[in-house]
């Protein structure tokens, strides 16, 4: 599981400062410890300073979860940068972010960091604790409400570990004391009656039913009977002793263990805390406060009294998540995945994939950072390299009548993709090679960017990903399973779309990993392409030179205009002029003018008329300007289109009831752009956008939604299963 740590220490970082700092901070030792102890326990784990940035590195180290994914945990050490609610703030904001965390919610620690208010609290549950007032300022009136009688216990209202908490036995200790605190702390002061007797605390762990730890007794040997901050720093000068079990009767100790119980619920306490006591000299208990963030340092009475019940101080850290994951998620969450391996294949392919969810994205990363453009064979080649070292690794054998060692390659298992599955990816980025640099990886919280991470390495990713699990279940080698993988994507599949062709014959179903839509769509119609090369050549002609023929550039972009009037919205046929080149010499306007045109449709037929309609617009009519001028016009290129069909239905089918029987999002969308799809014959299964889904394709922005990464390795993982 993900584990946070979230202390604070040394960063300030918040807009402004100002109101009460917080004086209580965690030692680098306990945090070490801590982490030490979940790493141990099998977690993976970071450590995050509570303040302002925390909202964007927990999304970026815990992303959301899908539906039944198992999210990671918060281990909330943070008592806040300043403000008299400071233990409120970081539980309140992960209660708006929606990730689990240990301990007490904010209103809780809102009230337990108010002593008067607890003490209200206690009081109305019966709970005893010593007579009190208040005083809001230094100028105060004698003798004080309440009839209370010296000595009495000074403390600041809404302070912790001590600070400021003083004994005065007189009106003038009583003045000068409350003036400290004011001074100090800005804050009201708690005014009680001393307990002449016996210090004791109870720690408390769980949630139903709470745990009560034996009670632990500080024992001081010189000076005053209390537990002072210097005491805690050990800065007062005196060495204090624990006693576990404390030496009390034990009709004592049973009663100071349920009132802990008690407060504890009074509160609405979760996971942890510590309640301090007061016992008289009569063997009265009455409740001092109720710690609601029970200090983890390892020489506290918390963790001295744990570890007299056993628990180590790995255990007990790792029992504080096993208790806060059984509150969240409930008692029957299964942590192994390999006893769902003989029971469901499915839920450990499920548990395999979101326990390494990061897994996944590091290898993503290693693809993406692999650069291998179009024009760039060195690239392709190692790219090439590595997918034969992890194919041969996992078993599966190349197929020799689909691969040219060029531009096609093909893979399949033991039982061959004859009858089966053919899935297709592209290895190669749609950039020509020889200028610029690669866009290395990078995340942010929602989405993952890099060179040519959507149009070709998720899609690979993903795959490796349930061959990886298939293999894990003993089943990939049974699978009917090919993958053909083909390095001309930006030329069009000029060379590999008749190996491809071949290759779909034999198998049943093609699935094609290029990037889907958001809200899981995968694509069952896209779009076919062609591309042509406008060339256009006329007489020289000097700037500014006398006549009636407009020069040729005008005579091109007028014609250009109108390309987009060739368009048909309705039968969904797109033509645009995509790039413009012009030659000239030296001061004379340009004679050479080169155009590139793109059309996308669906209807072949009405590509043909566009074709048509093409030259038409571009022939230089008899009697017109520039009739000399010789234009040639050639198609570059052709990607055919994906439209639905019946034999895509099955499969589409099976997808809906998987995403159904475990909650992913699923839905069927059209697609503008060409894909390998196309080339798939006429008759076949063939479905598209098995990739996740992607943000400015073919850009330097090009990015793919990090959730979606998870949710497409699953569901293809699944599919898979299916068969």
């Amino acid at each position: 599981m993900k584990i946070a740590i979230i202390y604070n220490r040394d960063s300030q970082a918040v807009i402004n400062l100002f109101g009460t700092p917080n004086r209580e901070k965690y030692g680098l030792q306990t945090i070490d410890m801590i982490t030490e102890a979940l790493v141990k326990g099998g977690h993976q784990v970071k450590a995050f300073e509570g303040d302002k940035n925390i909202i964007y590195a927990l999304e970026e180290f815990m992303p959301s979860v899908i539906t039944g994914e198992r999210p990671g945990l918060v281990f909330n050490l943070s008592y806040g940068i300043q403000g008299r609610a400071r233990y409120t703030h970081i539980p309140g904001i992960l209660e708006m972010l929606g990730i689990p965390y240990v301990g007490s919610g904010p209103e809780t620690h809102a009230i337990a960091l108010d002593k008067v208010l607890t003490k209200m609290v206690l009081l109305q549950k019966g709970l005893p604790t010593p007579r009190f007032t208040v005083l809001e300022t230094p100028d105060f009136s004698l003798p004080l409400k309440d009839g209370l009688n010296y000595p009495l216990i000074i403390k600041p209202k809404d302070e912790a570990v001590s600070f400021g908490l003083k004994i005065v036995n007189s009106d003038p200790e009583l003045r000068e004391g409350v003036d400290v605190i004011y001074g100090m702390f800005k804050s009201p002061t708690l005014v009680e009656e001393y307990i002449d007797g016996r210090e004791i605390n109870v720690g408390l762990l769980g949630n139903d039913p709470v745990e009560a730890f034996p009670p632990v007794e500080i024992i001081f040997d010189q000076g005053e009977q209390i537990f002072t901050y210097e005491d805690k720093i050990k800065t007062s000068g005196r060495t204090l002793k624990k006693s576990c079990p404390a030496s009390l009767d034990p009709e004592v100790a049973a009663q100071v263990e349920r009132l802990a119980i008690e407060a504890f619920n009074s509160l609405g306490c979760f996971d942890s805390a510590r309640v301090d006591f007061r016992i008289d000299r009569q063997g009265n208990p009455y409740i001092l406060e109720i710690n609601s963030m029970a200090s983890l340092g390892p020489g506290g009475s918390y963790v001295y009294a744990a570890e007299k019940v056993g628990l180590d101080y790995s255990a007990l850290v790792n029992r504080l998540i096993e208790i806060t994951s059984s509150r969240y998620f409930g008692p029957h969450l299964v942590e192994d995945s390999s006893t769902m391996l003989q029971d469901d294949p499915r839920a450990a392919a499920f548990t395999s994939l979101t326990q390494n969810r990061d897994k996944i994205e590091e290898e993503l990363k290693d693809w993406t950072n692999l650069p291998s453009w179009t024009g760039d064979p060195v690239g392709l080649g190692a790219v090439i390299k590595k997918l034969e070292y992890q194919f041969t690794e996992r078993g599966l054998h190349p197929v020799k009548e689909f691969t040219s060692r060029r531009s096609a390659w093909t893979w399949q298992t033991d039982a061959g993709f004859e009858g089966g599955t053919l899935l297709v990816a592209s290895v190669d980025v749609p950039r020509d090679g020889g200028g610029g640099y690669p866009i290395p990886f990078r995340r942010d919280p929602e989405w993952l960017y890099g060179e040519g991470i959507a149009s070709s390495r998720a899609g690979i990713t993903c795959i490796f990903q349930a061959l990886g699990v298939l293999e894990a279940l003993e089943k990939l080698h049974d699978s009917k399973l090919g993958v053909f993988i083909y390095a001309d994507e930006g030329r069009g599949m000029r060379y590999s779309a008749a190996y491809l062709q071949q290759a779909a014959l034999k198998a049943d179903r093609i699935i094609v990993m290029q990037p889907g839509f958001r809200s899981g769509k995968i694509v069952d119609q896209r779009r076919g392409s062609r591309k042509y090369s406008i060339l256009i050549e006329g007489a020289f002609q000097r700037i500014g030179a006398h006549g009636s023929s407009s020069d040729l550039m005008s005579w091109f972009l007028y014609r250009a205009e109108r390309v987009g009037l060739l368009s048909n919205q309705e039968g969904r046929l797109t033509v645009a002029v995509q790039e413009v080149h012009s030659e000239r010499y030296s001061v004379l306007l340009p004679h050479r003018i080169r155009a590139t045109v793109y059309v996308t449709f669906l209807d072949s037929a009405m590509a043909d008329e566009a074709e048509s309609a093409l030259h038409e617009l571009f022939a230089p009519e008899q009697g017109e300007e520039h009739e000399e001028a010789m234009v040639y016009i050639e198609r570059l290129e052709e990607r055919p289109p994906l439209n639905r069909s019946a034999a895509a239905e099955e499969t589409i089918n099976q997808l809906k009831k998987i995403s159904e029987d475990w909650e992913l999002p699923f839905g069927v969308e059209s697609s503008l752009l060409p894909s390998a799809a196309g080339e798939v014959p006429e008759g076949k299964a063939v479905i598209c956008g098995m990739g996740p889904a992607s943000r400015d394709m073919f850009t330097p922005h090009e990015c793919v939604h990090r959730g979606e990464l998870l949710q497409r390795s699953l569901l293809l993982t699944l599919l898979l299963l299916e068969e």
